[in-house]
């Protein structure tokens, strides 16, 4: 008798047509059974949003003959809650998100929608991985991405994850030949320097448009920043955790516990 193919959710932030997911699904069709929940629109900087206070639309759509696909009107989070609660008869073997149109390296990881959907399945101990490419074009070619996301989740289906632990897994925009290879990293001390542009509506009323520039304190040899700097595809594990653990210490001396 055959084993069982994995069971795979597919979810992104950009929206269940665009380019980038529907590469993934063409990608896990051949791992496993592959259930698609995405938002019906895009979603990029949601972050770790859910709807609470709305109505939360999931209707089943008809994009590929091979998968099961439902659209969501809401976040990626949402997305994956009422995936693994209301529509999947058992919990996911992993959960893949993306590809996303653009990059999650460094400090984009806490407004990342793709992540976030990766980490929400985390947190219901599924393993989950957020892809990224760094292309936000509609038309960016994701042909090279191919056989390491087969690599990546294949490693991780075999082998799982460390509890409490996503990948967050960035991709260079160059061509297949260009690529040097796959580079366990850590998140890069970087930040957007940002500012508002004050505009006017024909009718006068004052909106703003957000404006930055990615700026990039670290040096080290070692980070997501400088592998994709390097055309190197960066890993990085993600820890959804948040408590500060080297800071614990210090703060028994502000006497909290008395």
């Amino acid at each position: 008798m055959s084993e069982k193919k994995p069971l795979i959710l597919v979810t992104n932030d950009d929206g269940i047509t665009a380019p980038g997911i529907r590469h993934l699904i063409s990608i896990m069709k051949e791992i496993g059974e592959v259930i698609v929940v995405a938002p019906d629109r895009p979603q990029s900087g949601m972050g770790h949003a859910i709807t609470v206070n709305d109505n939360l639309y999931c209707d089943e759509v008809h994009l590929d003959d091979q998968v099961r696909e439902y659209s969501c009107s809401g976040t990626p989070a949402d997305c994956v809650k009422i995936a693994t609660q209301e529509i999947m008869k058992r919990k996911p073997d992993i959960c893949v998100s993306g590809i996303n149109h653009g990059s999650n390296s460094s400090i984009n990881v806490i407004y990342s929608g793709t992540m976030s959907a990766a980490v929400e399945a985390g947190t219901s101990d599924i393993p989950a991985v957020g892809f990224s490419l760094l292309d936000y074009s509609m038309n960016a070619d994701f042909s090279h991405t191919t056989e390491f996301i087969k690599y990546i989740v294949n490693m991780v289906l075999d082998n799982g994850l460390p509890r409490a632990t996503v990948l967050n897994v960035n991709f260079p925009a160059v061509e297949k030949e260009k690529i040097k290879g796959l580079r366990l990293c850590r998140q890069a001390k970087a930040n957007w320097v940002e500012n508002f542009d004050k505009r006017q509506t024909p009718h006068g009323r004052d909106y703003y448009w957000l404006t930055g520039e990615f700026v990039n304190q670290d040096g080290g040899k070692d980070t997501d920043e400088w592998a994709l700097e390097n055309n190197y595809i960066s890993v990085v594990p993600v820890q959804f955790d948040l408590t500060a653990y080297h800071a614990l210490k210090e703060f028994k001396n502000w006497n909290f516990e008395h």
